[in-house]
């Protein structure tokens, strides 16, 4: 009989300790978005508003005028995660963002959703409700991004979204800390990149990485 509960006993422990395991998630591990030569996992206009450059996606050109905003957009959808890539742009008047939980706008080159923003003269590291709520609903100190940001060089973009948080820092310097408190707002979307509709410019974009969190 003694055998007899100690064996239930230890297959009860067992069980207890398999959904101790499975309720809890572990993170997964960082992975690349953008293999630095091809487009795989990624779905836009190719042929005049993107290409790939130097192991890097660039939008527009220094040539002529950038007629509309145009996006390239992951092939598939995340919620939370931690997203990390570095930016660089080029050109007067350039103006450019990382966009977040969005979604395209079916028959249209637009998108909708949260957006990392980019660009002078003080859009660096805020948020932007592209095409939905259209305003700014995260400002960053711009006289503190300005403390670490190298305009016409090469930045560090780190963007953590978790539940209804959202998270963004550049260079390691926090620009925003937001949550949002509205009802019906996307938790979950796809990731695009955005070169804005204005003069020559580009927007370079490059080690792009992703680690979804539990």
């Amino acid at each position: 009989m003694k055998i007899l509960v100690a064996t239930v006993a230890l297959a009860l422990a067992a069980v207890f300790a398999l959904d101790a395991q499975t309720a809890k998630p572990k993170a997964s591990k960082q992975v690349k978005l953008f293999d630095g030569k091809t487009f795989t996992g990624w779905e836009g206009d190719t042929n005049k508003a993107f290409r790939i450059q130097s192991g890097a996606i660039v939008g527009g050109n220094l040539d002529d005028r950038i007629p509309r905003n145009e996006f390239l957009c992951t092939t598939r959808s995340y919620t939370n995660f931690v997203l990390k890539l570095k930016f660089k742009l080029v050109g007067k008047g350039c103006n450019s963002g990382v966009q977040i939980r969005t979604q395209r706008i079916p028959n249209h080159h637009e998108v909708i959703g949260y957006q990392a923003d980019l660009g002078d003269p003080h859009w660096w590291g805020s948020i932007y409700d592209e095409s939905r709520r259209k305003k700014v609903i995260a400002k960053s100190n711009m006289e503190e991004v300005n403390k670490v940001l190298k305009r016409d060089d090469w930045n560090d973009y780190k963007i953590r979204c978790e539940g209804n948080r959202i998270q963004l820092w550049i260079n390691g310097f926090q620009t925003v800390d937001y949550t949002e408190k509205e009802e019906g707002i996307d938790n979950h979307g796809i990731i695009a990149l955005q070169i804005h509709s204005g003069p020559p410019s580009e927007a370079w974009f490059k080690d792009i990485t992703l680690k979804e969190l539990p």
